[in-house]
């Protein structure tokens, strides 16, 4: 069904402005609605839900300003934060259009609920707002009290055990009053002299009372003067207009201030006056207040009005009280120094525990990740409460070290989240669990991560960023790369084109990425790097890399030195090397060689390195082997103990003569590592003694044989003889230096000193005194002998090893004696036979050989003439000479 619609044209008009209805438009819609209604359109259309546009339009012309209204409403209503703040808006204003007897009545349980409320949860809150009120008043009366319970207990112990004491007490007990009233009137001795009524505004004198004998200046004055004082405190102390001053003390005077609505009484008093006289002046101005308070409101200076005030002042002049002479209470004084001394103690001990739970405290706090919210000491108890991170230190091992018993600590922690950047970035580390590439730190109280990760493990970081709480440290992911696999094969692929392009001997020309596969194309020297194993630890797959490499040959230094060294085969006497891009040839090689790298050198390419050969020395065998010659004979003249007289070469062979000491190197060893051959070398060498010292050294050392105890060394040209030993070795020595003085060598004795052999002279003398005796024609000594062979045996090992210890070897010579009877040839023989024979014993014995000498003297050394009795029996016998070396 199709609807036309005829134009129709109404006057131009301005919708109204009271309801915002655009009336031509809705004139219009009325009208198409009316000329476009159909009979037959509901019936046609039954089955289907109808919705014509036509009646929205019409809804919004009527309506749409109520519906957006209303929407309003329903959206500020379902919104509480907004509700809040357009009740906030208009809520000032009607509290102040609203009745307050109504209002008062309203607000009133919401108010005492609200107080109870606060002083619950925060006591502290109304005590501050109260504070300024109450506690100059509270202060004031509590001093008060606490003066006057001193000062009563003062008194109540200074007579406890006086005489006067008991009297009071049973004062006390007869007429009911407590014990430290009734000292308290008879021992505080004082007297009131002047009473001033002073106006408190202008501070005019209104009334003066002096008691009897009690002299002053001029009243008016005095007034005066106590207001400027008072005025003076307030204005330089910044004190609030409601206090002054309460005592002022001038030695024994002390003058009080009792400040009322309209008037202030200050009273003078000579001596100590009992606190409760505080409470009799204030009652004094209380009364004149209540009787003249108009009258002292209004005061001008009349004081016509105010007659009765000096009766009311009277009062305070007639209080006394009279001394009374009592003696120091020394009992008194010692319970009350013991007092003293125990709560002393039970301070110091409290206190010193409160300084441990302090420093434990303050250790807490210390800590990052806990708060102490509130802590106490109670009875005796520790408490302490507050918050800590499950990630922060256990505070119940704070307590070692500290001197705080734990069982006395109670302690309740509540655990929380802390933001210290620590403790977030444990969490962060654990819950997003970085890979290797990403290393989280802390860097200005912030939480920076760098390195590369997936793009996954990225949006988890941002995730976990912003629901760090408000407050706490910033975590800056901005440092992490999001590489993708393309990416980071990419990166590869151009790390490993970088590499090759850095490699001498290759020529990168071109290089791309294509489909997942890598090309590259270019040059190279076949002595440059294999680019297929470059690939190795590049974690580029080789199996997709397409290369097309051309042949060339590089003129880099190190190709063009390789190839030359292929080419030329340089002898071992010849090195090449780059010096400043330079290939350089050193050494020595055959002309054959040197003309081919001639060669070689003319046909390297323009623009590439020099082949420098200037340095190759051209040797031919003949002159090498005159070279060689020629370091042999420098080698000779360098040893000591050889002197070079004449060397030659010729046809080939060559020839050396001159002057050799036998303990010099032998000059045949020294051909050794010359490339000389010693079948052509042809030698004359006389032997001579050199007089270098440390050939006269060795020639001493093996001539003299010196003990251990002797050294023999060369300082300065000089041969130094520095030791102990005996004094026929020293003269041997001394032998020596004045034969080897002519030939110009000096050997130096001065510091020898003869070896101290007393100790061995006895046991030296015992060997040398003993014989062993043999019968007549025998070579074996008889059994009678066995315990002098013994004997003997013991005493020449224990010389030998006295011997040693001093530095010297000991040598015993064995001379074996016989008698005249027989032939002299047959005597001498068995002579040395016996000498043997004893060697043979001693040695069974334990004497090593080599310290046994024997020899045969026959019948040449008899020890006593043969014609006498014993002759022939006595001279049959080995005899024992000791020696040292």
């Amino acid at each position: 069904m199709t609807f036309t619609v005829d134009p129709f044209n109404l006057p131009q008009r301005t919708a109204s402005n009271d309801t915002e209805i655009d009336r031509e438009a809705l004139a219009r819609l009325l009208i198409e609605i009316a000329r476009n209604v159909d009979p037959d359109y509901r019936a046609q259309f039954e089955a289907v839900p109808t919705a014509d546009p036509r009646m929205e339009t019409l809804r919004q012309l009527l309506v749409s300003r109520e519906i957006s209204e209303l929407s309003r409403v329903t959206h500020l209503l379902d919104e509480p934060e907004q509700l809040a703040a357009a009740v906030g808006d208009v809520l000032p204003s009607a509290a102040g259009r609203a009745p307050y007897a109504q209002l008062g009545e309203a607000l009133a349980p919401a108010v005492e609920r609200a107080v109870q409320r606060s002083i619950q949860k925060s006591p502290r809150t109304l005590t501050d707002i109260l504070y300024p009120v109450f506690l100059p008043a509270i202060r004031k009366s509590i001093g008060e009290k606490i003066d006057q319970t001193f000062q009563s207990l003062n008194e109540t112990l200074r007579h406890i055990f006086t005489w006067h004491g008991l009297k009071w007490r049973l004062e006390a007990w007869r007429t009911g009053a407590s014990f430290s009233a009734v000292v308290l009137k008879h021992s505080l001795v004082y007297r009131v002299e002047h009473a001033f009524l002073i106006h408190r505004n202008s501070g005019l004198l209104i009334a003066h009372v002096t008691a009897d004998n009690a002299t002053s200046e001029d009243p008016q004055l005095i007034s005066s003067m106590l207001s400027a004082i008072q005025d003076f405190v307030k204005d330089s102390f910044n004190e609030k207009e409601q206090s002054g001053l309460d005592t002022i003390r001038f030695g024994e005077l002390r003058l009080w201030s009792e400040v009322g609505p309209f008037a202030t009484l200050v009273s003078v008093i000579r001596g100590n006056p009992p606190e409760e006289l505080h409470e009799i002046v204030r009652d004094v101005l209380l009364r004149i207040h209540e009787q003249s308070s108009e009258a002292l409101e209004q005061f001008d200076g009349d004081g016509s009005q105010l007659a009765s005030v000096e009766a009311q002042l009277q009062t305070c002049v007639e209080l006394k009280q009279e001394e009374s002479n009592d003696g120091f209470p020394w009992l008194v004084a010692a319970v009350a120094l013991l007092l003293l001394s125990l709560a002393g103690g039970w301070y110091f001990l409290s206190w010193q525990s409160a300084q441990r739970w302090q420093a434990y405290v303050s250790r807490v706090e210390a800590q990052p990740g806990i708060i102490v919210a509130e802590q106490q000491v109670r009875d005796g108890q520790f408490y302490i409460a507050g918050l800590r991170d499950p990630l922060a230190v256990d505070p119940q091992s704070l307590l070692s070290g500290t001197g705080v018993d734990p069982a006395g600590v109670h302690s309740q922690w509540q655990f929380y989240q802390s933001l210290e950047p620590e403790f977030v970035l444990k969490r962060l580390t654990a819950s997003l669990a970085p890979p290797d590439s990403v290393r989280l730190s802390i860097v200005d109280g912030r939480i920076v991560a760098e390195g590369e990760a997936p793009d996954t493990w990225i949006s988890r970081a941002r995730a976990a960023a912003q629901q760090l709480s408000a407050g706490g440290p910033v975590f800056d992911i901005s440092g992490v790369r999001d590489v993708s696999p393309q990416v980071r094969e990419a990166e590869r692929w151009h790390a490993y084109v970088s590499r090759l392009e850095t490699q001498p001997g290759i020529i990168v020309a071109d290089q791309k990425i294509s489909d997942g596969q890598f090309y590259i194309a270019g040059l190279r020297d076949p002595l440059g790097a294999d680019p297929q194993s470059l690939l190795s630890g590049t974690e580029v797959d080789p199996a997709r890399v397409h290369a097309q490499w051309q042949f060339y040959q590089s003129l880099e230094p190190e190709f063009v030195l390789k190839r030359l060294t292929a080419s030329l085969y340089p002898p071992d006497t010849v090195r090449l090397s780059i010096v400043d891009d330079r290939i350089v040839a050193e050494g020595e090689a055959p002309d054959t060689w040197i003309d081919r790298a001639r060669a070689a050198a003319r046909q390297l390419s323009a623009g590439g390195p020099e082949f420098d050969i200037s340095k190759v020395r051209d040797v031919s065998p003949e002159a090498r082997a005159a070279e060689h010659w020629q370091y042999y004979v420098s080698r000779l003249e360098a040893q000591s103990g050889i002197i070079v007289a004449q060397q030659t070469a010729r046809g080939g062979h060559f020839y050396i003569s001159g002057l050799r000491d036998p303990l010099a190197a032998d000059p045949q060893a020294l051909l050794s590592g010359t490339d000389v051959d010693p079948a052509r070398v042809h030698a004359q060498w006389q032997f001579y003694q050199s007089l270098d010292p440390k050939f006269v050294v060795k020639r001493l050392t093996a001539a003299l044989s010196p003990p251990k105890t002797v050294q023999l060394s060369i300082i300065q040209g000089r041969i130094v003889a520095v030791g102990e030993a005996p004094a026929g070795w020293i003269n041997r020595a001394r032998a020596a230096a004045e034969q080897l003085s002519a030939d110009g060598v000096v050997l130096d004795v001065s510091q020898l000193r003869e070896l101290n052999l007393a100790e061995l002279n006895h046991l030296r003398q015992a060997i040398q005194t003993t014989d062993i005796f043999f019968s007549s024609g025998k070579v074996v000594p008889g059994p009678e002998q066995t315990p002098v062979l013994d004997r003997l045996a013991d005493q020449i090992k224990e010389f030998a090893q006295s011997a040693r210890n001093s530095g010297v070897t000991a040598r015993f010579m064995l001379t074996g004696h016989s008698d005249t009877t027989g032939r002299e040839t047959a005597n001498a023989s068995i002579s040395a036979a016996r000498a043997e024979t004893v060697r043979a014993l001693l040695n069974k014995r334990g004497v090593a050989p080599e310290l046994l000498l024997v020899r045969g003297a026959g019948t040449f050394e008899p020890a006593v003439p043969e014609n006498s009795l014993t002759g022939s029996s006595t001279n049959r016998r080995v005899s024992i000479t000791v020696n040292l070396d």
